[in-house]
C-alpha cells in the first residue's frame, strides 16, 4: 500500500503574508491522480493574485500552477502515464462529458472550473497537511514544492529533452499567449497585430505571432526595458504606454499603417483593454487574455462596434487543448522556431519564491522560474 512522503513546499499561510518555505505531509495519490516530482515551476502573475488576495482562495495554501517534472507514482485507474514519464502540468483537468467538453471546449469544463479556486483536488479533498492541519491545493498543482499529488488529466507526456524550466511555462504563460494568437484569434499570415503587456504572457503572444506569420506586431508596455525584449523577440514596433488610452492607441494606429486586426491585452487592466480596442482597424478584435478584477467595468464607444465591426473576444488559456497545444508548442521550440528560453529572466530556487515574487510583482522578471530539482 502506497505510504505519504514529505516535501518541501512554499506555504502561504494567509493572503498578504510572506512565503514559509516548510516541509509539508503529502498524501499518496488518489484514484486518477499521480505523483509527480517537480523540476521547475514558473511564478506567474495568478500566483500574485492569490498571494496578495485580490482572488480568494483557501489558506493555508501552496501556490504555483506551471509546474513540470517526472512522475513518480500513479494512482488507481491511471492508464495513460508510467513512473518515469517527463510531465508537463496543466491547471485545467477537463472531465471530458459536460457540456463544454463536448462542445469541444474542454478548457473552460463545467465540471474542473467550479471546483478550480475551491483549494483541493477533482474529488474535494486534500492530499497536502502540515502538522495534521489540512493545507490547500492551488488550482489543483501546487507547483511551488519538490512534489505535488496532481489529477492524471493535469499531466502532458512531453519529449525527454524539453528542459523542464521551459515546460513549466508551457504549462500557463506559453499556452495563454500563444493560444490566444493561434486558437482565440486565427492569425492569419500578414494581418496586424499588438500585443499589450510584455510579462510572460504577452511576450508569448508575441512569440506566436511571429510563427503565425503576422506582418506588424507592435509591442505595447510601460517599461522601455520590456520594449527592447519585445523588439529581440520578434516585434516590428513598440509603444510606451505612459499617458491616456486615446494615446497609446493613436501611436499603435502609426505604428501599424492604419490600425491592428487583433489587439491583445494581458493584463486584464480597464484602461490597457480601451486602448487595445482603440488601436484596431474595421472589423479587428481585442483580445483580453488577462483576468480582470471582479468588481471591473471597461468603457469602450459602442457606436464603433457595429458601424467598423470591431469586436471584443476573450480567452482563457488561450482557448487550447493542452494535450493537444503543448506537444505542437514544445516541437516548434525543439525545432527553434519559438524561442520560449527569452522569457525566463531570473533563475531561483525555492528557497526564494518570496524574492521571486517579488521581482514578478515589480515588473523586474519576464518570467521568474523556480528550480526545483
Amino acid at each position: 500500500m502506497a505510504e505519504a512522503v514529505t516535501t518541501r513546499a512554499a506555504l502561504l499561510p494567509a493572503a498578504g503574508t510572506p512565503l514559509r518555505v516548510v516541509e509539508l505531509d503529502l498524501a499518496p495519490p488518489g484514484p486518477g491522480e499521480v505523483r509527480v516530482r517537480l523540476h521547475a515551476s514558473g511564478v506567474c502573475s495568478d500566483d500574485l493574485n492569490a498571494i496578495d488576495g485580490s482572488v480568494e482562495i483557501p489558506c493555508p495554501v501552496v501556490p504555483g500552477h506551471e509546474g513540470a517534472g517526472v512522475v513518480e507514482e500513479i494512482g488507481v485507474g491511471v492508464r495513460g502515464l508510467a513512473v518515469g514519464d517527463h510531465v508537463a502540468l496543466s491547471w485545467a483537468p477537463y472531465c471530458g462529458s459536460c457540456e463544454q467538453c463536448l462542445r469541444d471546449l474542454p478548457h473552460l469544463c463545467g465540471t474542473a472550473w467550479p471546483l478550480m479556486l475551491a483549494g483541493g483536488m477533482l474529488d474535494g479533498t486534500t492530499r497536502l497537511s502540515f502538522g495534521g492541519a489540512v493545507v490547500h491545493h492551488y488550482c489543483f498543482l501546487s507547483s511551488f514544492a519538490e512534489r505535488a499529488v496532481v489529477p492524471e488529466r493535469s499531466c502532458v507526456r512531453i519529449p525527454a529533452e524539453v528542459p523542464f524550466e521551459i515546460a513549466a511555462l508551457v504549462g500557463c504563460a506559453v499556452t495563454s499567449g500563444v493560444g490566444a494568437v493561434w486558437r482565440t484569434a486565427g492569425v492569419r499570415p500578414d494581418e496586424r497585430v499588438a500585443v499589450f503587456g510584455l510579462g510572460g504572457t504577452g511576450m508569448s503572444a508575441i512569440l506566436g505571432a511571429v510563427v503565425a506569420g503576422a506582418s506588424d506586431i507592435v509591442a505595447v508596455d510601460v517599461l522601455p526595458e520590456r520594449l527592447e525584449h519585445a523588439r529581440a523577440a520578434g516585434a516590428t514596433a513598440t509603444v510606451v504606454f505612459d499617458g491616456a488610452p486615446e494615446d497609446a492607441a493613436e501611436a499603435v494606429v502609426a505604428a501599424s499603417g492604419g490600425g491592428v486586426d487583433y489587439a491583445f491585452e494581458s493584463r486584464g487592466r480597464p484602461a490597457a483593454v480601451r486602448a487595445a480596442f482603440l488601436s484596431t482597424r474595421a472589423r479587428g478584435a481585442v483580445v483580453m487574455m488577462g483576468v480582470p478584477r471582479g468588481d471591473a467595468e471597461i468603457s469602450l464607444p459602442a457606436i464603433t462596434i457595429p458601424r467598423m465591426e470591431r469586436r471584443v473576444l476573450g480567452s482563457i488559456y488561450g482557448s487550447s487543448r493542452p494535450d493537444r497545444d503543448f506537444p505542437e508548442i514544445l516541437n516548434l521550440y525543439l525545432r527553434g522556431r519559438l524561442p520560449l528560453e527569452r522569457l525566463i529572466s531570473h533563475r531561483m530556487p525555492l528557497d526564494q519564491a518570496d524574492d521571486a515574487v517579488a521581482a514578478v510583482r515589480s515588473g523586474e522578471a519576464t518570467r521568474a522560474v523556480l528550480k526545483l530539482a
